[in-house]
């Protein structure tokens, strides 16, 4: 039986991670310092630790488990917070994962790393769809929070024989997002349409992403816990999606109209994004499976009866 250590164990992704790890057959250790992590999304034979990852004792516990795999996806994550606390961003995301890539070096016989990126790292996209040559110039501090660790990952696989994988993740959405908390568009717009509220529109809802559901990040991340890479590889549909087609989709499957208020463009939104998702298939044998509408259909479901 193989050991995983999951950062952000109790957060959106991690709790969808470790749900599939286990049905895999994995041990599990999830790490989470409930900032954002939910105590209710804890999970049934799991072992939970309430560490910060930049702490000491979290490397004691790495030291102590000496799992085979750490699946890294405890961050700061909210672009806003970035830029009000540009320290707090930089402690967690660079440092943490430092402090990590520590505790894997003080094994003897060191486990693997996926580190969980982000498509913040590329800015304004120079091209559509954008692939791993593309060059990276983040807008934001969190952009470069997530892009930095990337550098130390793979100057410590050069230097103490490391192997890693890092996923570049487009917009995930899925069943576990909050919308009041670390949720994107779609876990906000679920919560509009249920609650039959107002949806802003920053733009003229013309403005396109790459919306991935948390399933297919599952998959990739199985995937690549079983496939050593040593590289950088993107993980979206290759599918672009405007926000006008987005609601449309969510008056389709929720079948209500809630009123949608069109505002000022925001300063710096990008207003085109879309992965391209060869690398992944070639690599690692994925491609995405849940297309926007059952996605969608999915999220809108559990919460509407979770309400």
């Amino acid at each position: 039986m193989k050991k995983v250590l999951v950062t952000g164990g109790l957060g959106f992704i991690g709790t969808n991670l470790i749900r599939e790890y286990k049905n895999h057959g994995y041990e599990v250790i999830a790490v989470d310092n409930l900032s954002t992590g939910k105590p209710e999304n804890r999970i049934e034979d799991v072992t939970y630790h309430e560490l910060d990852i930049t702490s000491e004792e979290f490397v004691d516990l790495v030291i102590n488990e000496a799992p085979d795999l750490i699946n890294h996806h405890a961050a700061q994550i909210d672009v806003q917070t970035s830029l009000k606390n540009p320290f707090f961003d930089a402690k967690v995301n660079i440092l943490g994962t430092i402090n990590v890539l520590e505790a894997i070096r003080g094994l003897e016989k060191r486990p693997r790393i996926i580190y969980a990126s982000s498509a913040a790292v590329y800015g304004v996209p120079e091209y559509l769809g954008v692939d791993e040559k593309h060059k990276v110039n983040p807008l934001s501090f969190y952009g470069i929070s997530k892009h930095t660790p990337e550098h130390y990952i793979e100057a410590f696989a050069d230097l103490y024989n490391i192997d890693f994988t890092i996923l570049r993740y487009s917009n995930v959405y899925g069943i576990g997002q909050d919308p009041k908390g670390e949720g994107g568009v779609v876990s906000i717009l679920v919560d509009k349409f249920i609650h039959q509220q107002v949806f802003t529109v920053y733009g003229d809802g013309n403005q396109t992403r790459d919306f991935i559901c948390v399933d297919d990040i599952v998959g990739a991340n199985m995937r690549a816990s079983e496939i050593p890479s040593n590289c950088i590889i993107n993980i979206g549909t290759g599918v672009q999606t405007s926000l006008n087609n987005l609601i449309s989709v969510f008056k389709e499957v929720s079948g209500k109209e809630t009123e949608i208020r069109y505002s000022e463009a925001r300063k710096g939104d990008i207003k085109h994004s879309y992965f391209n998702k060869q690398k992944a298939f070639d690599v690692l044998g994925w491609e995405p499976k849940v297309n926007l509408h059952e996605g969608i259909q999915k999220t809108f479901n559990y919460y509407k009866l979770n309400k």
